[in-house]
C-alpha cells in the first residue's frame, strides 16, 4: 500500500479530498486486480467493505467519491485496450507498458482512462493528482515519469485545452 495518502488535502475541499482518495484507492485496487487476480465486483466491494474509510494496520484510508471510484474501476477495465495503446505510443521506444511496474502501469492506467474519457475533470487536475499518487509511492525518478507522459497524452487526446497557451498570436493584419 501507499506510504503516505493522497487526499488528506484542505478539509474545506471535502469533494477533492474524497476525489483525491479515490484515486489513490483506485491504483490500488487495479493493482491488486492485476497481481491477485481478482475481477473488478470482487475488488471493488473488497475495498468498499474493508478499506475505504477504515484504519487499518496503522493507516488510515480516507473516505472517498464511491461513484468516482467505482467509474474508475469499471472503465479502466473496459477501456484498458485503448488506454495500454495510448500509453504504449507514448512510453520510451522498447519499454512497452508491460514492461513497467505493476503500480506504474495501475498509475497509468487510471490516469489515462480519466484523460479519454473523464473530460468533466481539467488535464492539470488530472496530471497533478496522479503525480501525487506517484508520490505516495515513490522517491525516485517515477513521479517525474509519470508527469511526463501524462503530459504527452494530454496533449494528444486533449490538444483543445492547450491551444492559445503559451503562444504569442500573430499581429492582426487588416
Amino acid at each position: 500500500m501507499a506510504k503516505s495518502n493522497p487526499g488528506k488535502g484542505n478539509p474545506g475541499n471535502n469533494r477533492a479530498s474524497e476525489r483525491s482518495a479515490a484515486r489513490l484507492a483506485a491504483v490500488q485496487a487495479i493493482y491488486q486486480m492485476e497481481v491477485a487476480g481478482k475481477g473488478v465486483v470482487e475488488v471493488t466491494a473488497e475495498f468498499e467493505a474493508h478499506w475505504i474509510g477504515r484504519e487499518i494496520e496503522g493507516m488510515t484510508f480516507n473516505a472517498s467519491d464511491m461513484p468516482f471510484f467505482r467509474d474508475l474501476l469499471s472503465g479502466v477495465v473496459r477501456e484498458q485496450r485503448a488506454i495500454d495503446r495510448a500509453t504504449d505510443e507514448t512510453l520510451a521506444e522498447g519499454w512497452p507498458l508491460k514492461r513497467i511496474e505493476a503500480v506504474l502501469r495501475a498509475i497509468f492506467r487510471c490516469a489515462v482512462f480519466e484523460l479519454m474519457m473523464r473530460r468533466d475533470v481539467p488535464v492539470r487536475v488530472v496530471i497533478n493528482e496522479y503525480v501525487e499518487v506517484a508520490n505516495a509511492f515513490y522517491e525516485g525518478e517515477e513521479p517525474g515519469m509519470v508527469n511526463g507522459v501524462l503530459d504527452a497524452i494530454a496533449h494528444k487526446t486533449r490538444p483543445e485545452e492547450f491551444e492559445g497557451k503559451g503562444r504569442k498570436h500573430a499581429p492582426r493584419q487588416n
